[in-house]
């Protein structure tokens, strides 16, 4: 069938990012003998005229939408997209009666409310790459699913996980915004963080993709010569169980460098000998989701580490001259006034590094942390959490807290609350051809 695939998402915060997942089921659906085409919303500057313009030159069999966020979680500023991927699909329909397939991770996250909402005519929750080709299959046999949302039978063995294929015009649009190209190297997270959707997408096995695989991937995207990188976008590229290890050595042996970042958490597994090897391959800067700011809170998101890990893994990325990041959201679980005022001087006592502040957990079904919202009677269990509702401990005021923040950071250029605070800041840098790390110290040095 010929297929044409649309990225829905317009978020930009904290900047553009390449729709990766878009691309990995557009190289599945290829193998598969597919006629595939990818359109992104964000690089055709959000007209939905380019799209219905596409449609009538490509004529395509079939649309699939991928929802990558429902809304940007940020209770200061809220921005929702779903309605945008609505218009999307009343758009499509004035072609003709094509069927529109949404997929992606948000959509993964409320398939039946979000299908509702953008009034698609099918939905695939889960891994996309052999459900998709399952319900095209029986739309070419003229058949219809037995259900409008068809949902992965199982999650996709190791080796199966491909890479994607990356249109080269969206690849040059992408860069130019952020100077990244997102590459995955696993799926799979084996940490229980409270809040945290990754154990309900991708499940709790890690599951690596084949190292030789990755290596070729990055080596066919870019040169050794430029200072465009990547970011490993795994949930967490230091996985317990150290399969990251097994790509950095190779890489060192290989003598593959390029410039990349990545999503890290404090751990005892990370030593001096594994950040050298890592830095020896390309690695510039690091994000660290910390989360939140004191041992208490830490505990009660079930993070599985102290306040004084995320010292020492600031440190020891530090000592290699690696920059660093560290994301937090106050107001969770066990947050009182005096563990706001414990983790804002915990905060302050890192060094040379730059930190992103988050008001309130976005709540999303079959997490941890839904549960006790549910229990607590922060939420009845009845609502449609289309419509965002964030955990705040009820411990402290909303009001209070959001000020205490404000006055707190208020001459601290390396704290930023709120964290979109210096999003256009930080993609004029980006414009201006620095990489991520260097733009990080220029935030520090404000």
């Amino acid at each position: 069938m010929k297929v044409l695939l649309v990225s829905g998402n317009t978020a930009e915060s904290p900047y553009p990012v390449y729709p990766l997942g878009l691309s990995i089921v557009a190289r599945s659906l290829r193998r598969k003998g597919h006629d595939v085409s990818q359109f992104d919303i964000l690089h055709q500057e959000r007209a939905l005229d380019r799209l219905t313009d596409r449609l009538k030159a490509f004529r395509p069999d079939a649309v699939g939408i991928s929802i990558r966020n429902i809304d940007n979680v940020n209770l200061v500023h809220e921005l929702r997209y779903l309605d945008r991927v609505r218009d999307m699909v009343a758009a499509i329909r004035t072609a003709g009666p094509i069927p529109i397939v949404v997929g992606g991770s948000g959509f993964s996250l409320m398939p039946e409310k979000i299908l509702a909402h953008v009034a698609a005519d099918y939905g695939i929750q889960g891994e996309g790459e052999e459900a998709f080709d399952r319900l095209l299959q029986l739309l070419a046999r003229g058949e219809k699913p037995p259900a409008r949302i068809v949902r992965a039978d199982r999650p996709l063995p190791a080796p199966a996980i491909a890479g994607a294929d990356y249109d080269p015009e969206l690849l040059a649009f992408y860069l130019q915004k952020s100077r990244l190209i997102p590459i995955q190297t696993k799926r799979g997270c084996a940490r229980t963080c409270a809040y945290c959707t990754y154990p309900v997408l991708e499940g709790a096995t890690i599951r690596p993709r084949p190292v030789d695989e990755v290596i070729a991937e990055m080596q066919s995207l870019l040169s050794g010569t430029t200072q465009d990188g990547f970011f490993f976008v795994d949930s967490l590229f230091n996985d317990p169980g150290g399969t990251y290890r097994t790509l950095i050595r190779a890489m060192a042996r290989r003598g593959v460098f390029f410039p990349w970042t990545a999503f890290f958490a404090p751990s005892p597994e990370l030593d001096d000998e594994i950040v050298a090897l890592m830095k020896k391959t390309g690695l510039r800067s690091v994000e660290i989701g910390a989360d939140a700011m004191s041992d208490s809170t830490l505990a009660a998101l079930n993070k599985g580490f102290r306040f004084r890990d995320v010292a020492a893994a600031n440190e020891l990325f530090l000592r290699h001259g690696i920059s660093t990041a560290h994301f937090y959201m106050a107001g969770g679980p066990a947050e009182t006034p005096a563990s706001l005022e414990e983790g804002i001087q915990n905060v302050l006592s890192l060094r040379r590094t730059v930190n992103f502040f988050f008001l309130g957990i976005r709540i999303i079904p079959q997490t941890p942390l839904y549960r006790q919202a549910v229990a607590e009677g922060v939420l009845t269990g009845d609502e449609n959490l289309l419509e965002p509702r964030y955990y705040l401990s009820p411990h402290v005021d909303r009001d209070w807290m959001q000020r205490r923040l404000a006055e707190a950071f208020a001459d601290q250029p390396h704290c930023v609350f709120p964290a979109d605070k210096f999003d256009d800041k930080l993609q004029t840098l980006f414009r201006l051809g620095l990489p991520l790390d260097e733009s990080y110290r220029l935030l520090r040095r404000e």
